[in-house]
């Protein structure tokens, strides 16, 4: 389970993200949904323990992430947008490296079933640089799960993949969350649609509406997620003015 109570991210004089309480359970698929600069990555990154918060709680599995991130990163596999791997090392040799970093007992036996699981048996004497995009991205998977960390987080799984990629891509993402806690970002529509079992749309930091999808757009009025999230960024953004201009003519 991942817990956010009151997560603010601050850079400097910029708020990342502001005030955001969210709860993503077990077996349950957790999207962000938002545009560009929206706060997502600064989100995962902080669940994968990359950073801390500003400010409030983030518990991962009852850790707490400001106390204990190594403990955190123990639990959490990431997989990033843009993976980048070892442009020499072999993706067996890659994994294994991996394995070991994180002191498995039996390196060979987790490649083994993590390779079956991500379907890259066929690509493990192959170099990571000769890897096209659909087995980059299966490859981030295998190396986020080699260790079977209970939480998943992925930064924009469908990034770049063709249909056909982005369907084995979904099935496999259903498949894991039979087992895991699994928390992802995107900026399409139709990915949480497809995929998420709750929604938290963020808008500048902020989070505007949480839910299912028909929770979410029944609740807006609208007939589509599309047009609810419209709706409801635009109106955030609207009143956001209106507050900073009753705060400007106060003062």
């Amino acid at each position: 389970m991942i817990e956010l109570s009151h997560f603010s991210k601050l850079y400097k004089h910029f708020s990342a993200v502001t005030d955001v309480s969210l709860v993503c359970k077990p077996g349950c698929i957790t999207g962000l949904l938002g545009e560009n600069g929206a706060g997502k990555t600064t989100i995962l990154k902080a669940v994968a323990g990359w950073h801390c918060a500003s400010s409030g709680k983030l518990l991962v599995h009852g850790v707490n992430a400001a106390e204990n991130p190594a403990a955190v990163r123990s639990l959490v596999g990431f997989v990033p947008e843009s993976p980048v791997f070892p442009a020499e090392y072999t993706v067996r040799e890659f994994l294994l490296m991996t394995a070991r970093i994180h002191l498995l007992p039996s390196p060979e036996r987790a490649l083994s079933d993590v390779a079956e699981l991500c379907s890259i048996s066929d690509i493990l004497s192959k170099k990571n640089r000769t890897l096209s995009k659909g087995y980059r991205e299966r490859l981030a998977f295998a190396n986020a799960l080699i260790y079977n960390p209970p939480v998943l987080v992925l930064d924009e799984p469908a990034s770049g993949l063709d249909p056909a990629q982005i369907v084995r891509m979904r099935a496999l993402v259903k498949e894991l969350a039979k087992t895991h806690t699994i928390l992802l970002s995107t900026h399409l529509m139709q990915e949480v649609d497809v995929l998420c079992d709750f929604i938290c749309i963020l808008h500048k930091g902020q989070s505007v509406a949480q839910g299912s999808a028909e929770e979410i757009i029944r609740k807006s009025g609208k007939k589509s997620l599309e047009e609810a999230f419209l709706q409801l960024t635009q109106n955030f953004s609207s009143d956001r003015q209106t507050a900073q201009g009753a705060q400007g003519a106060a003062e």
